[in-house]
């Protein structure tokens, strides 16, 4: 049985969701899938509109047979991270035979050029980069404008489109890893992921998200089984509440602002920016836009004020990056992926962890006299549970219980 793997956020599950994983098991010529997930906050810095069991629901109704949750450090993080960590995990389980991701080039070939130059031309890319950041300008802006004048031959466009990016990252990172997985791309159909106007039944999830704010229609836009899990859940106050994020966040920097410097990406002065900006902000919008600038973009500024929520260390973040992820957190599988998971178990390069209760014994199980990565991948997995309990306060009508739902919720099957 062949598996194709699938890096995902689900916010929510739509119409597009569900064209990727049909083109992805035909191009691959694969049986199942595996869907690597960000958690409850995602790679551009923003809690996830549904927690992560209710995507995790809605993921297996579609058709997906495996879905793993990408740690907290690599799901809330740059591109070159989130795509090292889901690379990783996918490789880790041993049983997946290729990795399909959806860009606006739907040209493999373009995107394998610019990686390869990415990793074989990295010293001489970081060094032009660094020249144009000590010109004022921002690095998504520098490093594209180093690699157009390194690649004439691309054109510029597929540099600066956000899928086209996180494409690039993940054939880095399987070019880094010697993974014997094999890349596939798909062009993506209809609105790009910034877009916010709904022209046809595939939207952005941005501008699913901002229609369902709106109180306004969206069933059209999903398919057929996920419309009734996300009804539910948002019903029962499963969706994030943004005035309790923005109290929460406030509360956060105006009682540690004299430790911010501690908390990971909190450098070259921006404490500052962050403690002036909770003073004056009256919104999340505001707070953000108090601190953005040239130099701070939209999303490492989001990134950071979810470091500082959840009180991310530098120090610890920078050791969980420079390992890896230390597990693969299963949240649920379909008949058929329990058979994949039957051969993970056998061939699988880190511990799977489907009850954190157990997490314990099972990670002393699997790294024995490892120590050093044993307490390092229980501190990954506290940081997890952390954010898990953090967006319980940041719902909706919750009761305390689920501030442990890591504890309760078990794996999905269907």
């Amino acid at each position: 049985m062949r598996a194709v793997g699938l890096v995902t956020e689900y916010n929510p599950f739509h119409n597009g969701h569900l064209h990727h994983l049909r083109e992805s098991l035909r191009v691959a010529g694969a049986d199942a899938s595996v869907a690597v997930m960000s958690g409850h906050f995602l790679q551009r810095g923003e809690p996830a509109m549904v927690d992560k069991w209710v995507r995790t629901e809605m993921a297996l109704a579609a058709g997906i047979d495996l879905v793993f949750e990408l740690p907290f450090a690599f799901a809330c993080n740059s591109a070159p991270h989130f795509a090292m960590g889901a690379v990783q995990t996918l490789d880790a389980l041993g049983v997946v035979d290729s990795l399909c991701f959806g860009s606006e080039a739907g040209d493999l070939a373009q995107l394998n050029k610019v990686a390869t130059v990415l990793v074989e031309r990295q010293e001489e890319i970081e060094s032009l980069t660094a020249t144009r950041l000590r010109d004022g300008v921002n690095y998504p802006v520098a490093r594209s404008e180093v690699l157009v004048g390194l690649l004439p031959e691309v054109p510029a466009e597929i540099l600066k489109s956000p899928n086209n990016i996180l494409g690039i990252e993940y054939l880095k990172a399987l070019y880094s890893t010697n993974s014997r997985i094999q890349p596939y791309t798909i062009k993506r159909l209809g609105a790009g992921y910034h877009d916010t106007d709904v022209k046809s039944e595939i939207a952005s999830a941005t501008g699913m998200r901002r229609m369902i704010a709106a109180g306004e229609e969206v069933e059209s836009l999903l398919p057929q089984p996920c419309r009734k899990v996300l009804d539910e859940a948002l019903r029962a106050g499963r969706s994030l509440d943004t005035v309790r994020l923005f109290v929460a966040l406030q509360s956060q920097m105006l009682q540690e602002s004299e430790t911010l410097n501690e908390i990971y990406l909190v450098d070259d002065g921006i404490d500052r920016r962050l403690e002036l900006a909770a003073l004056k902000a009256a919104s999340f919008d505001e707070l953000v836009s108090g601190i953005k600038s040239r130099q701070w973009t939209l999303t490492r500024v989001q990134r950071i004020l979810m470091y500082v929520l959840l009180q991310v260390k530098a120090v610890e973040m920078k050791a969980f990056i420079q390992t890896g992820p230390l597990y693969l957190r299963l949240l649920g599988s379909s008949e058929r992926g329990r058979k994949i998971l039957a051969r993970a178990r056998r061939r699988k390069k880190l511990p799977i962890i489907a009850d954190p209760a157990r997490a314990t014994f099972t990670l002393r199980k699997f790294y024995r006299n490892r120590s050093a990565y044993q307490q390092l991948a229980e501190e990954m997995l506290r940081l997890d549970l952390r954010a898990t309990r953090i967006y319980g306060l940041l719902q909706g009508e919750r009761s305390g219980e689920y501030l442990n739902q890591d504890y309760y919720q078990p794996v999905w099957q269907v």
